[in-house]
């Protein structure tokens, strides 16, 4: 792979020589991020659960914060690997505009990679999919079981329904204002979005490559996918600038979870310190490496020397910096030491792998589950937000499978239920599914159905689905 080619700024629909040359000095990714900003789908993430739903804190973290700080870590990891690659003379052909444009396609991704998600947090994935896989083999299209209806790579679309795969579906078909491409994003961004560049029918657990693990592309968006690929040289394999932002989207929701855990009250600074102790011990880190548990007590220490009032959450909020600014090294070291294989499309890890730094990782991971996610009051939150989810299934799918059929009639609640779904939805559902057979077009509505559901916020599912309920 080349760089060239790997930050390509065409779009799908051409946009060059539409304004007067010289009265726009943006490079074509700096048009990127005012498009992203400017769009409804991103100023709705303010209202999406990032760990705890509906939390009346202000300071807890949603899906908007936590995209600005993936986007900031993103843009801060290609300063430090751009001007890596440039220093040693990585790669001959990489020049400092190429760092630049690097580093705005990386905040670019970073404010969208969570932007095709549904309400809830990613337990609303898991709740969909869940759905899908009860409900498919007993709904019944023309007298047939849908999942026998269905292609195989259709039916495992839903079987392994996916925020990643519906991001890339919604900057690029949902948008349909200006015209069918949506965003119309700049193929460079679009393929760095791309975490898992395989069909849901190519998904491979055991391949111990990072790329095979989850799908990143829906049948009905393969298309642009492959143009994608074709565009940016990639050919199947992970852009390169996709293990940055994943390295940013760990960094960020791993420490995130355990500062947001703190503050909630589920976990204790004694409990980190303990916790991080023990890695230490089993890990046998060198004494002469960045000490994790060192450096939070001696937080700790000089919080009590300035007397603040609470010496513990000064010490974990600042600890959480420090620990941020030891991440972003070892990623910048993660890519640059592994840089001909991620070149050359070989490389099957994250850029934490088999370091002191990925076993760090690890424990935060572990401990956010361990200490939060499967508390009662998690899973109290999760059953009412299956509820909904199962709820808004139930309905819309037994609506969307009369919608466009001219052999079926839709009584008085499904016409109602497909008039909530947003019109430019329902343009783009029938360009799509113009001409195509009727098998297409049903697998296009049943996912019209999740990108309605997706498109939610978390207040507007919990107020709709209370208004349908009748719940007072």
């Amino acid at each position: 792979m080349n760089w060239e080619q790997l930050l390509s700024a065409k779009r799908r629909r051409d946009v060059s020589g539409k304004r007067a040359k010289g009265t726009d000095l943006r490079s074509e990714f700096e048009k990127d991020y005012h498009r992203i900003i400017g769009s409804a789908s991103f100023r709705r993430l303010q209202d999406k659960t990032q760990v705890f739903p509906l939390d009346k804190s202000d300071f807890i973290r949603t899906r908007l914060t936590h995209s600005l700080e993936v986007s900031s870590f993103a843009k801060s990891l290609g300063q430090n690997i751009g001007e890596n690659i440039l220093y040693y003379k990585r790669d001959e052909c990489f020049t400092s505009r190429m760092k630049e444009d690097m580093c705005s396609i990386l905040q670019c991704a970073g404010l969208i990679h969570d932007i095709g998600n549904p309400p809830f947090g990613h337990f609303g994935e898991t709740a969909i999919r869940e759905w899908f896989l009860r409900s498919l083999p007993v709904l019944t299209y023309h007298g047939t079981p849908i999942d026998k209806v269905l292609t195989p790579q259709m039916r495992e679309d839903f079987y392994h329904f996916e925020g990643n795969a519906q991001a890339l579906r919604l900057v690029t078909k949902l948008h349909f204002l200006v015209d069918e491409h949506g965003m119309n994003l700049t193929y460079g961004l679009l393929n760095t979005i791309v975490k898992y560049p395989v069909s849901s029918i190519q998904i491979n657990k055991k391949s111990g490559n990072i790329k095979d693990k989850k799908m990143g592309y829906y049948y009905a968006d393969a298309d642009i996918f492959e143009e994608i690929v074709r565009e940016t040289g990639t050919k199947g394999r992970r852009h390169p600038l996709t293990f940055i932002l994943e390295a940013a989207d760990d960094i960020a929701y791993k420490t995130a979870d355990i500062e947001d855990a703190f503050i909630k009250g589920f976990l204790s600074f004694y409990k980190l310190l303990e916790e991080l102790r023990g890695l230490e011990e089993a890990m046998q880190a060198d004494a002469g490496a960045f000490n994790p548990s060192g450096k939070l007590l001696e937080l700790y220490e000089r919080g009590k020397v300035k007397q603040v009032e609470n010496p513990e959450e000064y010490a974990v909020k600042n600890w959480i910096v420090r620990i941020q600014g030891f991440l972003i090294n070892c990623a910048t070291y993660g890519f640059t030491s592994n840089y001909k294989e991620i070149m050359a499309g070989e490389y099957a890890h994250d850029l934490f792998y088999n370091t002191f730094a990925g076993g760090l990782m690890e424990l935060l991971g572990d401990l956010a589950y361990r200490e939060v996610f499967t508390k009662d009051d998690i899973y109290r939150m999760e059953v009412a937000e299956a509820a909904v989810l199962d709820f808004f299934m139930d309905k819309f799918v037994a609506a969307i499978i009369k919608y466009d059929d001219d052999t079926k009639r839709m009584d008085s609640i499904d016409t109602r239920m497909i008039s909530f779904i947003s019109s430019n939805y329902k343009k783009a559902y029938h360009y799509h599914a113009a001409g195509k057979p009727e098998i297409e077009r049903l697998y296009l509505r049943l996912l019209l159905v999740t990108d309605y559901v997706c498109g939610m916020t978390d207040s507007y599912a919990k107020r709709l689905y209370q208004e349908l309920k009748a719940i007072v």
